[in-house]
């Protein structure tokens, strides 16, 4: 079954509306492969900017928000308003929400369910840190990530899981194509067995970890790669090649 490529860029806590201004008008400006789904993700403060701005052939994803519609919850967004919008996608379970911000696996499965009870597609990230690596427990701590986002699932066709290993995140470090589609191929191996065969043929699993022009068609070439949630080089030109990375 063939994956439709994706590529997200998040633009974490980055940019003005000059220096984003800028890089919108690179993107719309740019031939990009029309067979692959581009999401940036945006700063809560920005998404409208974002939206009103790029071009409509690429998505726009909120880079976080909470577990219900509404309420005396100071600083957070919700589903409803990411939609208000205009915005369709949210990144959830960052390494950075998880391990900067100490989110648990429960708190990130109930903020997938409403999401996606919401309308929103999901982009849920897992990942290993590096002294898990090391220690040999990749999968299990993969595998166990993954469940509570499954767990919270009920429309798979709004979901695209990010597998970001932590100790590649804004390191320079990029696991090796060959590192990286061991795991989605077992994550894929999980989900057949845990999900479906149908979900585990389907289901986008995309790699994040210090993505760059250089590194990008190596990865994009391994079976079970279906695409990128790229750091910084989503806030440069370079961007662009990682979109085509198929070409």
């Amino acid at each position: 079954m063939s994956r439709k490529f994706f590529v997200g860029g998040n633009w974490k806590m980055n940019g003005d509306k000059k220096s984003l201004g800028e890089l919108i008008q690179t993107m719309n400006g740019a031939k990009v492969d029309p067979n692959v789904d581009v999401v940036c993700g945006a700063p809560a403060i920005y998404l409208d900017f974002a939206r009103s701005h790029l071009d409509a052939k690429f998505g726009v994803a909120a880079q976080n928000c909470y577990k219900v519609p509404k309420g005396a919850f100071t600083g957070e967004i919700s589903p409803a308003m990411i939609k208000d919008c205009g915005v369709n996608w949210v990144i959830l379970g960052h390494s950075e929400r998880r391990h900067v911000f100490g989110e648990s696996d429960e708190l990130i499965g109930q903020k997938t369910a409403h999401a996606l009870e919401s309308g929103l597609g999901v982009i849920a990230c897992i990942g290993e840190k590096l002294d898990e690596r090391e220690g040999g427990i990749t999968e299990k701590v993969v595998f166990a990530q993954t469940k509570v986002i499954a767990d919270n699932v009920k429309d798979w066709s709004k979901v695209v899981l990010a597998y970001e290993p932590v100790w590649a995140i804004g390191t320079g470090k990029t696991a090796t194509p060959q590192q990286a589609q061991e795991v989605h191929d077992k994550l894929r191996g999980w989900l057949k067995a845990n999900v479906s065969e149908a979900v585990a043929n389907s289901v986008r699993i995309i790699y994040g970890g210090s993505v760059t022009g250089g590194t990008c068609k190596e990865l994009a070439s391994q079976k079970d790669v279906d695409g990128f949630l790229v750091g910084g080089a989503s806030l440069k030109p370079e961007f662009v090649e990682i979109i085509n990375a198929k070409m």
